[in-house]
């Protein structure tokens, strides 16, 4: 019988699932994407991390499966997306709801529902108590409800999986140590225990804090810009002080975390989230900004094309395929929006054609630019560097060092 029946199958239910079933749990992967259930049942991966390959075939070999029906089982972990709704910057909550609902047609009495989505502050109370309560009185299954919210981050998946803390938040102490078991079976680090609207708030406050400081060191870089001054010379001497550490600036904040979440606190709490929403702000206008230091290159050099352009990385971060809310999208928004067309865009990682005028190859992307826009730090192109040196380059994460090199 599964044991655990993981619900959502990308960037975090399926490296969860994949980490429970090798250290010997019994363990059904769902999802209702029925060509993801296909690929995995194939013993073919649906996005590439580093180890993931080697957990996958481990978990293969413990038994694993993987399905798009929920299965009758103890524990459930629900890994499925929470967006915000753009107009309210609320939690739409209407996934998890619906994933809550199928646990309820199936579950065994007294089966625990683990929701790892990240979530707004009070989204269970609110949301999700509510149709427990109702389908417990309606199936007499006795559910338990708990938020234990996912710290893991594409590129190092399987290292943070075992050794970031957790944080359990539960009704009951006894319902929490049960679900404390359970990830003891993968976590070598501490798991805390705590009530769930204090887990729900942590996770939020967490990617909060990390918008923010980076929104600081890009309004530093904004500032720099405006007076001819090298941010990142004036962060270098500034971080030298023993209580400053001043994060490095870049072209925006992507992921289905830092960009998101703070959202979450601005639409509960309009009027307590000045800085917040002045950090999201900051962030989100640095596309923009690139998109303004691009014109200044093009200005300087005579370049007249758009189509001379080319965005280096499409990924939100460095050395992965994740793209969701990735910087390089938002910018290409930006030039769709003011009607400028035809910026070629290439990223080792990504090889599933997202956009147009995507290259899958890197001299021929080279071969049709003039000016290369390094939106993201990949390892490639710090390998390559030297294929750049007949090129004006806007490096806008600060992984080359030339005097002829142009800078956020």
């Amino acid at each position: 019988m599964t044991e655990v029946n993981v619900v959502g199958l990308g960037y975090i239910g399926l490296p969860t699932a994949l980490i429970l079933a090798k250290s010997g749990v019994n363990v059904t992967g769902t999802d209702l994407n029925e060509g993801l259930v296909n690929s995995l049942n194939k013993g073919k991966l649906t996005f590439q991390e580093d180890g993931l390959e080697q957990l996958f075939q481990e978990a293969l070999t413990n038994g694993i499966s993987f399905s798009t029906e929920y299965c009758p089982a103890d524990t459930y972990i629900l890994a499925v997306p929470t967006p915000y709704i753009e107009e309210t910057k609320k939690l739409d909550p209407v996934y998890v709801i619906s994933a809550v609902n199928k646990v309820l047609d199936v579950c065994n009495k007294g089966a625990s529902i683990i929701i790892e989505s990240t979530i707004s502050p009070g989204t269970i109370d609110r949301h999700i108590r509510p149709v427990i309560d109702k389908r417990n009185l309606e199936v007499g299954r006795d559910v338990h409800l708990l938020h234990a919210p996912e710290r893991i981050i594409p590129g190092n998946m399987i290292h943070e999986l075992e050794f970031n803390s957790r944080t359990i938040g539960a009704d009951n102490l006894e319902v929490a140590e049960r679900a404390k078991k359970v990830y003891a079976k993968f976590c070598k680090s501490e798991i805390i225990l705590t009530d769930i609207r204090s887990a729900e708030m942590s996770k939020v406050v967490e990617n909060t804090f990390r918008d923010i400081n980076i929104a600081f060191a890009n309004e530093l870089a904004k500032i720099c810009r405006t007076d001819d001054i090298d941010v990142y010379e004036i962060i270098r001497i500034a971080n030298k002080h023993p209580r400053v550490n001043i994060l490095q600036p870049g072209p925006g904040v992507g992921g289905h975390c830092i960009s998101v979440d703070p959202w979450f606190l601005v639409g509960d709490y309009p009027d307590l989230t000045n800085l917040i929403l002045t950090a999201r702000k900051t962030n989100d206008s640095m596309p923009s900004h690139v998109l303004s230091r691009i014109r200044d290159i093009m200005r300087e050099h005579s370049v007249t094309e758009i189509s001379k352009v080319g965005l280096y990385g499409l990924a939100y971060k460095e050395n992965v395929d994740d793209t969701r809310e990735s910087p390089t999208l938002q910018l290409l928004e930006r030039l769709d929006e003011h009607l400028a067309f035809g910026v070629k865009v290439y990223d080792p990682f990504v090889k599933e054609n997202l956009v147009e005028n995507q290259y899958q190859d890197f001299e021929e992307f080279l071969d049709d630019i003039e000016i290369v826009v390094v939106m993201v730090g990949h390892d490639h192109i710090k390998e390559n560097i030297l294929c750049l040196k007949e090129k004006l380059v806007l490096d806008t994460k600060n992984i080359i060092e030339s005097p002829s090199v142009y800078k956020l």
